[in-house]
C-alpha cells in the first residue's frame, strides 16, 4: 500500500496481527549506503520506545537483512548522538547493553555522520527519530541532485562536461531512487505486509510487489516465530 502509514498498520493489526510476542511491529526501509544498503527500525510507526521494543526491532531487523537482503551476519547499530558507549538517554544505554550480552553483530553506536558511509547493516531507533532521518536524507538527496543540474546546465563547458558523465549521474539517479527500492516491510505482522512511498509509481509497486514475494519465499516470518518457540528472547 501507498496510503496512510497508520491507516495501513491498524488495517494490518485487524486483517493478520502480530506475529505472537512482538509487542510492537515496526516499519524497516531500505536506504542507500556508499558501501551498499542500510535498513532503518523504526522509521515511524513507534514514536516512543523502550528498550524491550528496540531489541526485537534488532532481532527482525538482523533477520530480514539475513533472508531477503541476503547479508550474511549482518551488522546491527544503535542511533545515538555519539559513538561512546556512555552516550544517549537511558533507553538507548540499556539497549547498548542488551546488544553486547546478545548473539547479535553489535557494532555500537551510529552518528548521523556515519549512515551514509554504511557503518551498520541495521540501524536501531524510534519510529520519531527514524522518520526524520529518512525524510532528512531524503531531502539531501533532492537538494544535491538538483543542485548539479543546475551547475551542469550553467554554460556549453559544463554542459559538455555534464554529457561525458552522463553515465554516472544516472547510476547515481538510479540508486537514490526510492521506486528502485519498493516499499518498507512492516516487521512483527503476521504476514507480509509492504508500505511504498506516498508518490509511487507503477515501478514502485512493481518493485513492492517482489519484495514481498522475496519476503515470504525468505520465510522471515518462520524465522522470527522458530526464535520464539526455541526459547531465544528475541527482546534480548
Amino acid at each position: 500500500s501507498a496510503g496512510n502509514t497508520g491507516a495501513l498498520m491498524a488495517g494490518a493489526l485487524m486483517v493478520v496481527g502480530r506475529i505472537k510476542g512482538i509487542k510492537r511491529p515496526a516499519l524497516a526501509p531500505i536506504i542507500p549506503t556508499r558501501t551498499g544498503n542500510m535498513l532503518i527500525i523504526d522509521a515511524g510507526s513507534n514514536t516512543d520506545c523502550d528498550e524491550e521494543n528496540l531489541m526485537q526491532f534488532a532481532r527482525m531487523g538482523s533477520i530480514y537483512c539475513s533472508y531477503v537482503l541476503d547479508i550474511e551476519n549482518p551488522r546491527v547499530g544503535i542511533f545515538n548522538i555519539g559513538s561512546e558507549p556512555g552516550k544517549g538517554n537511558e533507553v538507548t544505554k540499556k539497549v547498548y547493553k542488551l546488544l553486547e550480552l546478545s548473539d547479535l553483530n553489535f557494532v555500537g553506536n551510529i552518528e548521523g555522520r556515519d549512515i551514509p558511509f554504511g557503518k551498520a547493516d541495521v540501524l536501531v531507533c524510534d519510529g520519531f527519530v527514524g522518520n526524520a532521518i529518512l525524510k532528512s536524507m531524503e531531502g539531501i538527496a533532492l537538494f544535491l541532485l538538483d543542485m548539479m543540474k543546475e551547475e551542469l546546465m550553467r554554460n556549453w563547458v559544463t554542459r559538455m562536461c555534464a554529457l561525458v558523465l552522463k553515465d554516472g549521474f544516472k547510476r547515481i539517479a538510479k540508486k537514490m531512487d526510492y521506486s528502485e527500492y519498493g516499499g518498507a516491510p512492516l516487521l512483527g505482522i503476521n504476514g507480509a505486509c509492504i508500505k511504498a512511498h506516498g508518490t509511487s509509481n507503477a515501478k514502485t509497486i512493481k518493485n513492492a510487489i517482489f519484495q514481498a514475494r522475496k519476503y515470504v519465499s525468505g520465510g522471515v516470518i518462520d524465522y522470527i516465530h522458530k526464535e520464539i518457540l526455541s526459547g531465544v528472547d528475541i527482546s534480548g
